[in-house]
């Protein structure tokens, strides 16, 4: 009863879309006040009008754990209220949207990724009216707030799996992906019905007794699949998406957005081997499989096209301009990135992440050069969004450090962020260089990941702690107990101490947010490689039509570097720069035939 044929979908959709529209229509009419969605404007429309559709292209999005960013009420849980509080925070470091992990009512099997009700607020993170301030306060300062969608799967304590695995004659059954096992009879459960593994360990099938079948859950055993197949499941997301977006919301990103379908024929995965030929093995002991059935399927493009078009409906209200779309997408290569883009007549994600990048967790000068090349060439005119971390990754420090010069790599590390053509994605913390700090004792850990796992799999806490706001036992972040300890590194790598040290990573983030908005290369120029065959510092120009060529060095060495950009095939002529930022230390002047470059030395500067 799982498999629903994609090319019936459409036929069915009056029929099967009914419940989930009949679910929301009294909750999204509550969203109130907004004037119906219009059209898009012509392409005659004011300069205003233009910058406020295009603000992502450009954008700098900061994304924010609310858990673990400022609490108000003492319980030891950010809030709300409490990234309301630092919203003037965010619009001096330079900000255009914050993105926010989920804030829906949850169990919290997955801190919020587990989620039971997708039109209200937790508790713990406060109202439906303290997010309505915040957008609001957030609006003022020109910033826009952007939702966590999480479309793969929901709590099981939602009520459409309460409803699902009530009975299998429920309505809802077809709404998550239920299977009989493998040798089942009327006294014997039998096996799973394939090798299909959970990306959080074991098996990704849980028996239910009260129905006697399996369910799937890509995830934990707490977040049930949901059945893409079935099309009230998509109308009943395109309902959630209108309610938030007339909320004001500036856009979603989508949570493990290539995981939506599965092969039909259930067919086993393919097991990875080694160079001998033997099984990998995972940190939770189980056989690494390839993920060909059950990641990046057919079916994954149609349902965000018509995310899309309904996102593309709300142009107009008290926030105009794009309601931008993010996807979380981990390609295995730039050419399936692009097709997340969609097409000019079925556009899908304005930005889908740019993880070939980021995510390389070495310091390679040819790999990153290759990297940003293809971002540059095989993307067609699509606005790449690179990233270096998130929630569910080590921070910088933890990837790309050395223990040593880490404050200067991070500063290589946010150069090519911010330096390079796209948007970039901020992850909470960064801007101040705070360390990866994972748990010490597995009776500490708070991700079931690391309980599972532990050792080899220590979880995420140690890159979702507290906000280092300032010096004190508890950062600045709760007056009561933080849900996670504050590091010890919170006492010199905190905002306060940051705010007011002129080389701190604080300012450099500053500075080349400033120079991203400001500098007309950076806004708008297209990216160049230089010096193609150094493998030590990885240089590129920034150029746009009518305006001053930028060039940018980036030493990934511990060692005294000099670059001649007027060598090999660069082949530049030789001419003075204006310094428009450099590390702190390094030279007041430079020349394209000699930039002179400290241990993991950084330099821009304007041609003349």
């Amino acid at each position: 009863m799982w498999i629903v044929p994609i090319a019936a979908r459409r036929m069915l959709k009056g029929i099967a879309g009914c419940a989930a529209c009949l679910m929301l229509a009294a909750a999204a009419m509550r969203a109130g006040g907004q004037t119906a969605p219009v059209e898009k404007t012509s392409t005659a429309q004011s300069a205003k009008q233009a910058r406020q559709l295009d603000w992502w292209k450009n954008a700098v999005i900061y994304e924010i754990y609310p858990r673990s960013f400022q609490d108000t009420n003492g319980d030891g849980i950010g809030d709300l209220n409490g990234i309301a509080k630092r919203l003037d925070y965010l619009k001096a470091l330079g900000v255009d949207a914050i993105w926010l992990t989920p804030v829906y009512p949850s169990p919290d099997v997955d801190f919020g990724y587990d989620i039971s009700n997708y039109i209200d607020i937790d508790p713990q993170y406060g109202t439906l009216a303290d997010f309505d301030r915040l957008v609001a306060n957030a609006k003022k300062r020109n910033i826009r707030v952007i939702m966590d969608m999480v479309m793969n799967h929901t709590s099981d304590q939602h009520e459409w799996f309460i409803q699902s695995r009530s009975s299998r004659d429920n309505p809802y059954r077809d709404w998550y992906c239920w299977q009989d096992g493998k040798g089942q009879t009327a006294t014997d459960k039998g096996q799973p019905p394939n090798n299909w593994q959970s990306l959080f360990g074991h098996s990704a099938w849980r028996w239910d007794q009260t129905t006697r079948q399996y369910y799937y859950h890509k995830f934990y055993v707490q977040q049930p699949d949901l059945n893409w197949h079935n099309p009230a499941v998509n109308d009943a997301f395109k309902q959630i998406i209108a309610f938030w977006l007339k909320r004001g919301v500036g856009g979603f990103r989508f949570d493990a957005i290539t995981t939506l379908f599965e092969d039909p024929s259930l067919a086993d995965e393919g097991v990875r081997l080694d160079k001998d030929g033997n099984p990998i093995i995972n940190a939770y002991g189980d056989p690494q499989l390839d993920g060909s059935k059950t990641d990046n399927q057919p079916g994954v493009h149609e349902v965000m096209e018509e995310m899309r078009a309904e996102a593309d409906k709300f142009t107009t209200g008290d926030f105009p301009g794009t309601r931008v779309l993010i996807g979380e997408t981990y390609m295995p290569n730039i050419g399936e990135l692009k097709k997340m883009y969609g097409t000019p007549d079925k556009p899908e994600f304005h930005l889908p992440m740019d993880t070939q990048v980021g995510m390389i967790d070495k310091l390679d000068v040819t790999e990153f050069r290759q990297r940003l090349i293809d971002a540059e060439t095989h993307l067609s005119s699509h606005i790449p969004l690179l990233l270096f971390d998130n929630h569910d990754v080590r921070r910088i420090d933890a990837r790309y450090g050395d223990g040593v010069h880490d404050v200067d790599i991070q500063r290589v590390m946010a150069t090519i962020l911010l330096a390079s053509r796209g948007s970039a994605l901020v992850y909470y913390g960064d801007e101040i260089g705070m360390k990866t700090t994972p748990p010490e004792r597995k009776e500490d850990v708070k991700d079931p990941i690391g309980i599972i796992g532990w050792p080899t799999e220590k979880g995420r806490d140690g890159e979702r702690t507290p906000m280092q706001w300032d010096a004190n036992s508890k950062a600045g972040f709760t007056t009561g107990t933080p849900w996670l300890p504050v590091p010890p590194s919170a006492k010199t790598i905190n905002v306060r101490a940051e705010k007011i040290d002129p080389d701190s990573l604080f300012a450099w983030y500053t500075a080349l947010i400033r120079l991203k908005k400001t500098v007309p290369a950076f806004e708008s120029g297209a990216n160049m490689m230089l010096d193609p065959e150094n493998t030590k510092v990885l240089s590129w120009m920034r150029q746009a039509t009518g305006t001053p060529q930028v060039i940018v060095c980036v030493n990934f060495t511990a060692n005294l570097e000099i670059v001649d950009l007027t060598l090999g095939e660069a082949g530049m002529r030789a001419r003075e720069l204006k310094t428009l930022l450099k590390t702190p230390g390094g030279p007041d002047t430079e020349a394209i035939n000699r930039i002179v470059l400290g241990p993991y030395g950084v330099y821009i500067g304007e041609v003349q």
